[in-house]
Order: structure tokens, then C-alpha cells, then sequence
């Protein structure tokens, strides 16, 4: 027996394990479906994750039965019941911490424009499983009430699992010209899985990769943010860019592919961002931060068009800057948050501002003004500054990470001695007003902007300090 066979059994094994708790847990509503005479598949990517032992609470399946008569049985068993997706045959209910959705067998039609199908309820198990987007999401396992099951498999999508492939049932040109987010959901897999993409799908992609902009840019962010948040998301990158996709979808990520002068040569920056990117998630504490990882991702998209070789060096002067404005129009037009947008591009503006220091060179003034500007955002700056770190000399890689932690040791001291986190002026705006005799205005706020500059540069100053500084400065005005 060959290490794929075993592999097999192995699949299998967890499969049949999961069908028996599940119809243990799910016995009234099996026998629901029985006694209408319709049988009832787990189906899809619940199938695909039992067999990598990572199935969560949300559990689809297919059936025969036409929507009417799915939602009257889940009515009589679930504890909730809902049906926005009833127009596309799907029925959601919870049971017990798990959420059901329940679809009748489709066999739909694309109008080749849209990826909206034309809905078409099906009358076979196998006309279902092959519109499915990969061969390893069209398996099914009919669950029955008696504990027994049944594993379908017409398409092979047991092999590409136990292979670590994703194909497509169909051809891949015909599955993507159906809809072509299922591009953007290979790259997902690629990230979540660890899965590579058949070569035939590989060349589909690169064909068809203009197809991806028949998909709404909320579709493409949702999916985005599924692959950023994946194992491997740098592998997902990869083949976004490889495939073109990324030149439609994020092109600021592609642009980092830049041809090192002969005289002036420089890292590959597309390459040093997905390590970045993977140095990044090593150091997450609590599952995936989304933010974080974009940052690392986006840290250098700045450098493309700040690249000067007119030194005979090449200089990437202020790429800190452009990246964050190009990193947050870039979000907008993919319709993320305000918040979101915000955090990445200030995480992109300061992650040079380290290296504006070297050892033993960080002023108090200087320790405040870092912490001030990273705001709630210093823990993923931290982390950010550390993964930036990929140079494979040994000796510059130790002192950079010494000089950081120094750094970090300074903004402990400071911590301790000052209030950090809240670095505010040493008078409000209502002594300000009374001290200076004004009234609520724009100069109010001048004066406040000064007097936190001053406690900035010069940490807390005393009440009679603070009042000497504002008369002065009041008084050169």
C-alpha cells in the first residue's frame, strides 16, 4: 500500500466518523426528510473539511426536496429558521450551535455576463455536484437517520484532496466563463488549504484573468480578505499575480514586480513583501489579524513610483508616503471601512520611521512622538518593524533587532514615568480660554497644538511651567 492509499483511508476515515456524529446529532431532522421521501447530503466544502479534520459549525447540504418542503421540515425540527437565499433554493436554520443551510439540487445556467446563474432546480445528485466550482467541494456524504451513510464521489475530488489539487469538474474555461469569482475562490484555497492549482487551471486563470471584472468589487473584497486571513496567504498572493488577476483586482501588489537595474541593484520588493508578510503572521498571538497582514503586505507598494537611480544607487525617498496614499485609495475603491483603511495606511505611513534612528540615537522627544502617532496601532507597528527585517546578513539583521528592542525598552521606561497612551496638553482648552482671556475659536486650538508639542518635546511640564510657555508663546505672536 502506497503513502497516497493510506492517505486515503485516512480521508475516508475522518469522513465516516463525522457522518455518524452528525446523523447522531441530526436524527430528527433525517428522519424528517425519510418519511417525505427525500434523502439529505452533506455536500461541498462540509464534506471537503471532515475529511481534513477541520469541519466547523457550519454544515451545508443538498437535497432533492423542493424550498417549500425544505422549509416546512426545518420549521417543525430547528430551533431558528430563515430564508434569504430561498430565491437561489437555499433554507438556513441553527440546531444546537450548528447552522444548517440546506439547498435544492441545482442545475443553473449563466447568461455570460454576470455570474447571477438563472435558477434551475435539478433532479440528480451528480447534475448538482458537477456546477460545482472544484472537484474537492463536489463530494457528498448521504446522511441517514439509522447512522449509516453514503459517500458520492463522481468526479474524482477524493484523489485531488488526498493530491493537495484544485481542478474544476468541468472544464476550467467553462467554469469560469459560468463565474468567474471562481478564480479569485482558487487563490482563496491556495491560501486557506495549502493547496496547489492544476496546470490546466492555472492556464485557464491566466487566460480568462480580465474575466474578474465582471465581479462586484464587494465579491472580490470579500474574497481578498478570506485569502488574507488564510495559512498561507503569501501562496495565494502568488498566484493572483502570476495569473494576472492581480492586475485588475489590487495592481499596486503586481507593480512590485520591478526589474533590478544592472548598476543599481535592489531586493526584489514583491518577493521581501511576501516575507514580510509571512514574518508578520508568525508573530500573531490571536488568530489572524487582518490589518496587520495587509499592512505587510502593502508596507513598500510606495517604492515603484519613488524609484531614483539617479545616484548611481537606487533610492526609494518617502515611498512611505506614497504607499499610504496609494494603499488607501486602493481599499476605498475595494469599499473597505473607513477604520480599516485608515489603520493600514498610518501602519504603512510610520513603518519607516524607525529607521530614521540607530542605536542608542532615540531621544525622549523622539520615544513620545512614535508612540503618539502609532496611537492603539503600536503592538502591530511593532510587529510590523520586526517582520520588515529580511536581510540575510546576520550581523545587520542582530542589530537591527537590537536597536528595535531598545526602543521598545525606552517606551517601557517612558510608560512607566509618563502616561504614553495618552499624551494631551498640560492645560484644557477651558484654562487656555481663561488664562489668555479668549473666547472658543481657532486660536484656542493653536494654542492647545502648542502646548502638546511642547509636552512632546519636553515630557510633562509643571502648572506654572506650562502657563509661562503658553504667555510666551502668546505674547511672539
Amino acid at each position: 500500500m502506497n503513502s497516497q492509499d493510506t492517505q486515503l483511508i485516512g480521508v475516508l476515515a475522518r469522513a465516516d466518523s463525522t457522518a455518524s456524529s452528525l446523523s447522531g446529532l441530526l436524527a430528527g431532522l433525517l428522519s424528517r426528510f425519510a418519511e417525505r421521501g427525500f434523502p439529505l447530503y452533506l455536500v461541498g466544502g462540509s464534506v471537503r473539511d471532515a475529511m481534513l479534520g477541520r469541519l466547523g459549525h457550519d454544515l451545508d447540504f443538498t437535497t432533492p426536496a423542493r424550498p417549500v418542503v425544505v422549509k416546512e421540515i426545518l420549521e417543525e425540527w430547528a430551533e431558528t429558521v430563515w430564508d434569504t437565499g430561498i430565491d437561489f433554493g437555499t433554507v438556513s436554520a441553527a440546531f444546537k450551535g450548528q447552522q444548517i443551510e440546506i439547498t435544492t439540487f441545482r442545475a443553473d445556467t449563466y447568461d455570460g455576463d454576470s455570474r447571477n446563474p438563472e435558477v434551475v432546480y435539478g433532479d440528480t445528485l451528480e447534475g448538482d455536484l458537477i456546477r460545482r466550482d472544484f472537484k474537492v467541494n463536489a463530494m457528498a456524504i448521504e446522511l441517514r437517520a439509522d447512522g449509516t451513510s453514503q459517500f458520492h464521489d463522481p468526479m474524482g475530488g477524493l484523489q485531488d484532496l488526498a493530491a493537495g489539487v484544485l481542478d474544476t469538474p468541468a472544464a476550467p474555461e467553462v467554469s469560469f466563463h459560468d463565474d468567474p469569482l471562481r478564480m479569485l475562490r482558487a487563490a482563496r484555497f491556495v491560501s486557506q488549504l495549502e493547496f496547489r492549482v492544476a496546470d490546466r487551471v492555472l492556464a485557464a486563470m491566466h487566460e480568462m484573468a480580465g474575466e474578474i471584472q465582471r465581479i462586484t468589487v464587494e465579491r472580490v473584497h470579500a474574497e481578498l480578505d478570506k485569502l488574507m486571513c488564510g495559512v498561507a496567504p503569501w501562496d495565494g498572493i502568488d498566484v493572483l499575480v502570476d495569473t494576472g488577476i492581480a492586475d485588475y483586482v489590487f495592481p499596486e501588489i503586481s507593480a512590485l514586480h520591478m526589474t533590478p537595474d544592472e548598476h543599481a541593484q535592489h531586493k526584489d520588493v514583491y518577493a521581501h513583501s511576501l516575507t514580510v508578510l509571512r514574518q508578520a503572521v508568525e508573530q500573531e498571538e490571536d488568530g489572524p489579524d487582518l490589518v496587520l497582514r495587509w499592512a505587510a503586505l502593502l508596507h513598500d507598494i510606495g517604492k515603484p513610483d519613488t524609484r531614483d537611480t539617479s545616484s548611481g544607487k537606487v533610492t526609494f525617498h518617502h515611498h512611505e508616503v506614497v504607499g499610504a496614499k496609494l494603499a488607501r485609495r486602493r481599499l476605498k475603491k475595494l469599499k473597505y471601512p473607513k477604520a480599516i483603511i485608515e489603520e493600514i495606511g498610518q501602519l504603512v505611513y510610520l513603518h519607516m520611521r524607525f529607521h530614521g534612528f540607530g542605536e542608542n540615537q532615540w531621544t525622549d522627544s523622539a520615544v513620545r512622538r512614535y508612540v503618539t502617532d502609532a496611537g492603539e496601532l503600536l503592538p502591530r507597528l511593532h510587529k510590523l518593524v520586526r517582520a520588515d527585517c529580511t536581510t540575510r546578513n546576520e550581523r545587520k539583521a542582530r542589530r537591527l533587532q537590537r536597536t528595535y528592542d531598545e526602543l521598545v525598552h525606552r517606551i517601557e521606561v517612558l510608560e512607566e514615568q509618563e502616561d504614553l497612551a495618552r499624551v494631551r496638553p498640560d492645560l484644557d482648552g477651558n484654562e487656555i480660554m481663561r488664562i489668555l482671556g479668549l473666547s472658543p475659536g481657532p486660536e484656542v486650538g493653536q494654542a492647545w497644538a502648542f502646548l502638546k508639542e511642547q509636552r512632546l518635546e519636553h515630557g510633562p511640564l509643571d502648572r506654572e511651567e506650562a502657563i509661562a510657555k503658553l504667555r510666551q508663546w502668546w505674547e511672539s505672536k
